[in-house]
């Protein structure tokens, strides 16, 4: 075998790899456009900023409504208090995950069940699902990893059959359909990470998508300390501060110009990486 390159070997790569994120004066004008502007913080809720980047989001997905906020592990838990789930409920995490999708479920006195996944795509296994489901047993979250999606058809099947409350882990699936259909549609909420090293980022953030007029309103109402966002102003949930910034949303407009483009220049990369990958024994 060829020497490392750590030991003195050749490197396989001489040049610089690729920045992340991608940015350009797009980016910079739009955040000096809000520090211009004054309008900074998330309150009122949602900012001008956050209100188009969550419109533009959520119709990117296939989606009525998009609820952007400050990261994707309160996207979660308030996704979870919004289809009130809490104290004693049981919810379905796939055992290969971020700490967050388990975090989150305890974050709202619930208990998070344990769940293996398929081997082949490392989400979570809906026949594995099905033997953990119990009395207790209120929802499930599955994890699209890694750009690949948890099989949605059994999924709702599955959650039909037992009245169950799907909340899809999407931090990996911006842009990601199954059967044309986005990603975070299925399901009760969407929950979307834009944390620096995803794929779409400002830093820090994280958006919810849902079909449920509703449920999107608790969900605005839990991020901006419980304020009623029903039409006649009358429904009251426990909430916190998770909004988010007008700075964050303004970056996140900037790079949804970009999405697609992005998208399909890793369409490619992807085909050729398998090509390349498929000859290794193993």
């Amino acid at each position: 075998m060829a020497e490392l390159a750590i030991n003195g070997g050749t490197p396989v790569r001489t040049k610089p790899w690729p920045a992340w994120p991608e940015w350009d004066e797009r980016e910079v004008e739009a955040v000096a456009e809000v520090v211009r502007s004054g309008h900074w913080g998330g309150f009122p809720e949602p900012g001008p900023k956050a209100a188009e980047f969550a419109e533009r989001f959520a119709a990117f997905q296939g989606a009525r409504y998009g609820i952007a906020m400050a990261n994707g592990t309160v996207t979660l838990s308030v996704a979870l208090q919004a289809c009130g789930i809490g104290w004693g409920d049981e919810v379905l995490v796939p055992g290969c995950t971020f700490v967050a999708t388990a975090s989150a479920v305890l974050a709202v006195g619930a208990v998070p069940i344990i769940v293996d996944v398929d081997p082949e795509t490392f989400c979570l296994d809906v026949a594995r699902a099905r033997e953990a489901i119990t009395e207790r047993t209120r929802a499930v979250i599955p994890v699209h990893l890694g750009m690949s999606m948890a099989d949605e058809d059994a999924l709702m099947a599955l959650a039909r059959e037992h009245n169950l409350v799907v909340i899809e882990d999407c931090a990996h699936a911006h842009g990601l359909q199954w059967n044309g259909r986005g990603a975070g549609t299925f399901g009760q909420f969407g929950s979307f990470s834009l944390q620096s090293g995803k794929l779409l980022t400002s830093g820090e953030g994280g958006i919810l998508i849902t079909n449920d007029r509703k449920l999107a309103e608790a969900a605005h109402s839990i991020i901006d300390c419980g304020r009623p966002k029903d039409p006649e102003g009358r429904e009251y949930h426990l909430g916190s501060n998770y909004r988010i910034t007008e700075l964050q949303a303004a970056l996140l407009c900037a790079q949804m110009d970009r999405l697609e483009e992005q998208i399909a220049r890793r369409i490619p990369n992807v085909a050729y990486l398998d090509a390349q990958l498929s000859q290794i024994d193993g």
